[in-house]
């Protein structure tokens, strides 16, 4: 098949390509960097031509309110058009585990307004839900620090490898689409708590882990099972 990866230059759209390509396919990656952009509608037709799958792994450049919203619906809906004009058979969409459980993430409200515009269109679906990359939790732990102390929520987390992840969406891209939502976690749901010390130990830091009931994530509060697969 041909499978078009709209955001296929970054660090799990480079990797669902690899995996394509491996088990077979032509497997196409488009960004801005090859002269495709999704917010314009600059080059998806012809990337798009021929094509059976689409999978849509791009991210939006900035993860405040507005410019979220503004990218991932323009995106999502230049997308669609240009799939419908395509015959494209399977719209793949990645999305977040609990983004509909979390109204007070701006981003996380975008992703939610990109699912249902995929819903809503006419195009067998797939949505891939995961859950936060492991490369990340440095980031989350950084963000979490308070001079000498990371102050974590009481909640869980579970994080996966984007190498995994990868494996999984190519197994999506690859079957019939289910027009309804995937959840993908990793291996094991943490505590912040663990998490950050893990975290802390790799980086050989001597930080104090103080979890807080207060504390949230990227300014949203969460309840234990915001970040997991239920």
């Amino acid at each position: 098949m041909k499978i078009v990866v709209i955001g296929g230059s970054g660090l799990l759209g480079s990797k669902v390509v690899q995996r394509l390509k491996d088990g077979g396919h032509e497997a196409v990656p488009a960004s801005p960097r090859s002269g495709v952009n999704s917010v314009t509608g600059e080059g998806l037709l012809e990337a798009l031509s021929g094509a059976d799958v689409l999978v849509d792994a791009s991210n939006a450049p900035s993860f405040d309110d507005d410019p979220a919203m503004a990218f991932f619906t323009n995106s999502t809906m230049n997308l669609i058009v240009a799939a419908k004009a395509s015959d494209i058979g399977h719209y793949v969409a990645m999305s977040i585990v609990g983004c509909d459980q979390l109204p007070e993430s701006g981003y996380l409200r975008a992703k939610v307004a990109q699912e249902k515009l995929v819903e809503q269109g006419t195009i067998p679906y797939t949505i891939v839900r995961a859950t936060q990359f492991a490369e990340f939790t440095d980031a989350i732990t950084a963000s979490l620090t308070v001079g000498n102390e990371v102050r974590v929520p009481d909640a869980l987390i579970q994080p996966i490898a984007t190498q995994d992840l990868a494996d999984e969406v190519a197994l999506v891209a690859e079957a019939q689409p289910i027009n309804g939502i995937v959840n993908i976690g990793g291996p094991e749901k943490i505590s912040f708590e663990q998490m950050a010390g893990e975290s802390l130990a790799r980086q050989g830091e001597s930080k104090v882990v103080v979890v807080d009931p207060q504390a949230t994530y990227f300014g949203t509060p969460l309840s234990s099972g915001s970040l997991v697969v239920p």
